[in-house]
């Protein structure tokens, strides 16, 4: 499927198939897809917890509104992000590159970082919207349904997926084969409200 077919055709399916099992090799490729998002500083600060438990499954549904989607669908990923991530052994993230680059990127991390806990929340967001579209325009091409979801409880997920302090959870991304078409598009924008040309 090209990329074009996958952005108009991928939709936020809530039924899903709950006997349908995707391959280790699916699952694999799902995420290989997802890691080539773009991070600010190419801190990769994405972290994709992938619940395959059948009880904890349910726990985390029992939470999230019962959604049936949570226990339902073939993968229930819960895209977090790790606030640190910029301060963690940074040079890793730059180490296919020349010393000259290292040297102006790392303390450029650094200082974009340091005592700017919104910049690392606010980041954290942008990184894990990316990467979950990209997770749901792969599943599509791969020929599965997809659903993001922030309806639950983020703190009690929290406890249940024993998330690090340092950590925030951003949505889930519920990827499956859907068994019930999604409502039709219930209503679109006109473009010359949504683009703005230079200035509002």
């Amino acid at each position: 499927m090209d990329t074009k077919t996958a952005i108009e055709t991928r939709r936020s399916v809530k039924h899903f198939d709950p006997n349908h099992k995707m391959t280790n090799e699916e699952k694999q490729e799902l995420f290989h897809l997802a890691m080539q998002s773009p991070t600010a500083f190419n801190i990769q600060n994405w972290r994709f917890v992938d619940v395959a438990d059948t009880e904890l499954r349910k726990q985390i549904r029992a939470v999230s509104w019962d959604q049936a989607q949570v226990t339902d669908a073939s993968m229930l990923i819960v895209v977090c992000a790790d606030l640190k991530a910029w301060e963690k052994e940074p040079k890793r993230y730059w180490k296919n590159v020349s010393e000259e680059v290292q040297q102006f990127m790392l303390p450029a991390i650094e200082q974009y970082y340091q005592g700017r806990d919104q910049v690392q929340r606010d980041e954290a967001f942008r990184s894990c919207g990316i990467a979950a579209q990209t997770l749901m325009l792969a599943a599509k091409a791969m020929g599965y349904d997809s659903c993001p979801m922030d309806g639950f409880d983020f703190d009690a997920v929290g406890k249940l997926i024993n998330l690090p302090e340092d950590h925030i959870i951003a949505m889930f991304v519920v990827i499956g084969k859907g068994t019930k078409e999604a409502w039709p598009k219930p209503g679109q924008l006109p473009m010359d409200e949504v683009v703005i040309n230079n200035k509002f």
